[in-house]
């Protein structure tokens, strides 16, 4: 008995028919993208503009999304509140309604008396201004994650396929990370550290989609004796069930972090979901595509391994 497939068994779609119409698309998309960071900016959080930080603590379990709601009836857009210890510990860290570190006493006050309820009065725990240079190096670490790891992708693919998947991959994840982060801007989303961690675990998804379409045609290239574009072709309709079933359970779960994760994952989990669905879409449209063009277009002699390198190949992972 066959494995479950989406698509019929033997299928043969012709992705590539469209490719300059598909290339076309994504270019669009990621310069609206680059256009809305360049113009509108992000919306930054407080882990990056600084502001008052308070800790409570409940005798019983607190409601947080009710928490969330009086603050912002009190004039507190935006505050960000967490549970931690054994979930009647709250921290909130909100923007003071006049900022600076002299109001941040009477935001303490006002934020203790938003919280706490008469059958569950919160008490002060510790709190006070927080500056926006942790947000900042946070951030500055978080660009320097992404380097390191585009540098480790091009010299992985590299070693394990072939300079032009290399480049093709990173160009791919690259256009996959900057839509993402150009929705937070065009829509005006908040961009805190939970959205900078789901617009980097957007790589890995990104890189490990396309690597195995990658794996297919590398393997494909070896056996068949056909045209690239028909090789390539051949490669995505063969793994296009693994990647739609792959890509819809890995949506499921990010999107039940979405419904029960509370406001503080939110951004994550949206930035995560895009990352899915735009990761997958890419992979088909836009990874194999590049492989065709200039001087990204790959022949069976880039592939092919030499007499010598055969035993070293076997060794690889």
């Amino acid at each position: 008995m066959k494995p479950f497939n989406v698509f019929p068994y033997g299928s043969n779609i012709d992705f590539l028919r469209l490719r300059w119409v598909s290339m076309a698309v994504a270019g669009l998309i990621m310069l609206v993208a680059i256009g809305a960071i360049a113009v509108k900016g992000f919306n930054f959080a407080l882990d990056f503009t600084g502001g008052t930080s308070v800790e409570l603590g409940f005798e019983k379990p607190v409601d947080v999304d009710g928490i969330r709601e009086r603050l912002e009836a009190a004039g507190y857009d935006g505050a960000q509140v967490q549970t931690f210890g054994a979930g009647n510990e709250l921290l909130i860290r909100l923007q003071p309604k006049s900022g600076g570190d002299k109001q941040s006493s009477n935001t303490i006050a006002e934020v203790q008396a938003a919280a706490s309820t008469p059958d569950n009065p919160g008490k002060v725990r510790g709190g006070g201004y927080v500056g926006p240079q942790v947000g900042r190096d946070l951030a500055a670490n978080g660009i320097w994650a992404l380097l390191f790891v585009v540098v480790g992708f091009l010299i992985y693919i590299s070693f394990r396929f072939e300079k032009k998947f290399a480049v093709a991959a990173v160009l791919t994840t690259l256009h996959d990370v900057v839509v993402v982060a150009g929705w937070f801007a065009l829509f005006g989303n908040e961009f805190d550290l939970t959205v900078l961690a789901g617009i980097l675990s957007v790589m890995g998804y990104s890189i490990n989609d396309t690597i195995v379409v990658f794996d297919r045609v590398r393997e494909n290239f070896r056996s068949m004796r056909a045209e690239p574009e028909a090789i390539l072709n051949k490669s995505i309709n063969q793994t296009l069930s693994r990647t739609v079933i792959t890509s819809f359970v890995a949506f499921l779960t990010v999107f039940a972090l979405y419904l029960y994760g509370g406001g503080s994952l939110e951004g994550m989990a949206i930035s995560q979901m895009l990352g899915i669905v735009i990761g997958t879409l890419s992979s088909i449209f836009v990874a194999c595509p590049l492989l065709t063009m200039g001087w990204l277009k790959v022949t069976k002699q880039d592939l092919l391994p030499k007499a010598r390198d055969e035993a070293a190949l076997a060794r690889r992972p």
